[in-house]
């Protein structure tokens, strides 16, 4: 890779070209970059087509930089895209070759972060302005946006990081001949302006990285079965299949499911009489059994069997004089479903203080439960404390902490110390995912949770060179691709898988669906 200097063992000192076309659009960049990256980082390589790359071949001998950006004007092309909205490439579509910008995401994402609109997308590039009538051809093709440069700019790129970054002045709403262009390119300048901090910060963390992989990762038997359930359900019985709750915890799941037809409802009120309903992957209450059967609703309980164990240890640990405590966290749907299988007979235990603190009638009948999501660290902790203020204390005959989250804290473990960034996939809401992160901190690593790409702050990135990437049970693994990806489109990618155990256990389907 040319370019990469070192600045101390480890780091690099990233150098950035910024290629701008217009005097206009170089004097709006030089405005918030110059500061940032120095004099010389924004060049004005002038417009139209083929002469943009002749230019910069003439400005860029002697350089040395280590990624290259195209910013400035553009026009949108469909009506998703507004005036002053920003259009981060993922691609840039010339007349002889497709730029691929790896990259965009973590770019998109932090200009998000700095308050603008973004859309990433394929941009295209032709050598005439773009008139209206062309504009429904590009948009089908799924083209958000036009310029006349980046496609030949790009060939400068060589193997660098590349990325093209366009402020949105024409839409199909406000062609370019129209009388308020002025006013939107002057509006389109102030906002390129801005967009330099962001810029300067993709700059700061090119360079090359190493991944470390734990494996496994990403979903588990448990998710798989509930996400096939639904799908499974919408086939036979069509759209729409009332879902009760989240299937599981991951917005793109649940996102790509509504799409498919499926509605999820909090409540079983909202789902009308004998419609076909799903509960979820977290298990119910034996009131919501009830309720649905006086509804006559017709119901495909997807509850993962480890979470349905755990209910049946529930009603059996309760049968008789026990108090039972259950080790989880308050409002998780789980927890909800598990305590309300003997309400009022189970209490639930948070933390080492509460079990420090919980009265018990007799110490001499005292047995306990768990939420399967736990992390190992903190549940072992709360049950030692447990058994030693109550030395015949019960437990379940297995482990209550499914094997799937176990697993992927094990493997994460095996990685995490040697890392210096550990970035966790999983959505805000999952318990098996944000485990993962208290796993990782455990062992001294700063990490983050990301419900995607797009989440990746890149300021963490900054001193980063071995980074962790994992992903709870219920995010879908094309979501740990996609980190891959874009980190690749940042510099040379060592990425490394390790395996602590293989998973081979398969759950069969809810029998109103096999």
């Amino acid at each position: 890779m040319i370019g990469w200097t070192s600045r101390t063992p480890g780091l690099t000192e990233p150098r950035l070209v910024v290629c701008a076309p217009l005097p206009m659009e170089a004097r709006a960049l030089r405005r918030s970059l110059t500061p940032l990256l120095g004099p010389g980082a924004v060049l004005h390589t002038g417009f139209s087509g083929r002469r943009t790359a002749r230019r910069l071949e003439e400005l860029l001998p002697g350089r040395d930089f280590d990624a290259l950006a195209v910013a400035g004007l553009g026009g949108g092309v469909t009506d998703g895209v507004a005036s002053g909205d920003v259009v981060v490439a993922s691609e840039v579509r010339g007349p002889d070759r497709t730029v691929p910008c790896p990259s965009a995401p973590l770019l998109a994402g932090q200009l998000r972060r700095a308050g603008f609109t973004v859309h990433c997308g394929p941009l295209a590039t032709r050598d005439h302005v773009v008139w209206p009538a062309e504009h429904a051809e590009l948009a089908r093709s799924g083209v958000l946006a036009v310029d006349m440069e980046s496609a030949h700019l790009a060939t400068a790129t060589g193997d660098r990081p590349f990325a093209a970054v366009r402020v949105v002045v024409d839409t199909p709403r406000d062609p370019l001949a129209g009388w308020g262009t002025p006013r939107r390119a002057l509006y389109a300048l102030r906002r390129l302006t801005e967009i330099g901090p962001p810029l300067a910060q993709w700059a700061d963390v090119v360079g090359p990285r190493q991944v470390l992989l734990p494996a496994p990762r990403s979903f588990c038997a448990g998710v798989d079965r509930a996400i096939e359930t639904v799908e499974q359900a919408l086939a036979r019985y069509g759209a729409p299949v009332y879902v009760r709750k989240q299937i599981v915890h991951n917005s793109h799941v649940i996102a790509d499911l509504a799409l498919r037809g499926a509605i999820f409802v909090e409540e079983l009120d909202e789902v009308p009489d004998g419609a076909t309903t799903v509960f979820s992957a977290h298990g119910v209450s034996p009131a919501v059994h009830a309720d649905a059967a006086d509804r006559g609703l017709d119901v495909i309980d997807a509850t993962c069997p480890l979470v349905t164990k755990v209910h049946v240890e529930a009603r059996r640990f309760t049968r008789g004089d026990a108090t039972v405590l259950f080790i989880g966290h308050a409002g998780h749907e789980e927890t909800d479903g598990t305590l309300d299988e003997a309400p009022g007979r189970i209490t639930l235990v948070e933390s080492v203080a509460d079990a420090e603190r919980i009265p018990v009638p007799d110490p001499e009948q005292v047995s306990y439960l768990m939420q399967t999501t736990l992390s190992l660290e903190e549940s072992s902790e709360i049950v030692e404390t447990l058994r030693r203020r109550f030395p015949a204390l019960r437990g379940p005959g297995t482990d209550d902490i499914c094997y799937a989250t176990t697993n992927r804290q094990t493997a994460l473990r095996a990685v995490a110390e040697r890392a210096d960034l550990v970035l966790v996939v999983g959505s805000a809401n999952s318990s098996n995912s944000r485990r993962l992160v208290e796993t990782a901190q455990r062992c001294g690593t700063r990490a983050h949770l990301v419900d995607d790409v797009s989440h990746v702050d890149l300021s963490w990135l900054v001193d980063a060179r071995v980074v962790g990437v994992t992903a709870g049970a219920s995010a879908p693994p094309f979501l740990v691709d996609e980190v891959l990806d874009a980190l690749r489109g940042l510099g040379p990618l060592t990425v490394t898988e390790h395996r602590t155990t293989t998973e081979s256990i398969r759950f069969t389907l809810p029998k109103e669906v096999s």
